[in-house]
């Protein structure tokens, strides 16, 4: 069967295996390996991407059911050499270790922040209490994430350039 998809503001036009989850299709048919692939069973959250601006974990949705619509994967937060605060946030206050269950923490992280730009410690624990980070306590990731509310810009980017600082 054949979808049509945008990714990342890029219009995809594939032929499929009815069958092929969403997950697969991002990493091996359009070869963005941004979004990881882990428990395929929707418990860890690796997989996390935005299907019409919605957090998802991906390895639950079918490829076909994104036929028409847009999603939005790790790859896109950086913008013109600009790094999302919640990237940012992630290095400046060690949110990350191994970087597994990174990804789908920072796609969910940037959704919270577009909804509440002012998330309390409870509101961000709940937003990611759908990841699994086995390396961290997630104490740095909480941190990580009210430094990306506190830091953002009104365009919603940090320079590459201020991380090298």
């Amino acid at each position: 069967m054949r979808v049509n998809i945008e990714v990342n503001g890029v219009n995809y036009s594939e032929e499929i295996e009815p069958r092929l989850l969403l997950v697969h299709f991002i990493r091996d048919q359009i070869g963005l390996t941004g979004t990881h692939w882990g428990c395929d069973t929707s418990n860890c959250g690796t997989c996390v991407l935005w299907l019409d601006d919605l957090p998802v974990k991906s390895c639950t949705v079918l490829t076909a059911m994104a036929d028409g619509h847009r999603v939005r994967t790790v790859e896109d937060l950086e913008q013109g050499g600009e790094l999302d605060p919640v990237q940012k946030g992630f290095m400046q206050e060690h949110g990350l270790q191994c970087g597994f269950c990174t990804p789908g923490m920072l796609m969910t992280a940037r959704a919270l922040l577009d909804r509440n730009p002012n998330p309390s410690d409870l509101e961000i624990r709940e937003a990611i209490s759908g990841q699994i980070c086995r390396c961290t306590g997630y104490e740095n990731i909480v941190r990580a994430i009210r430094w990306a509310a506190a830091n953002s810009s009104s365009n919603g980017a940090l320079d590459v350039a201020e991380v090298a600082q």
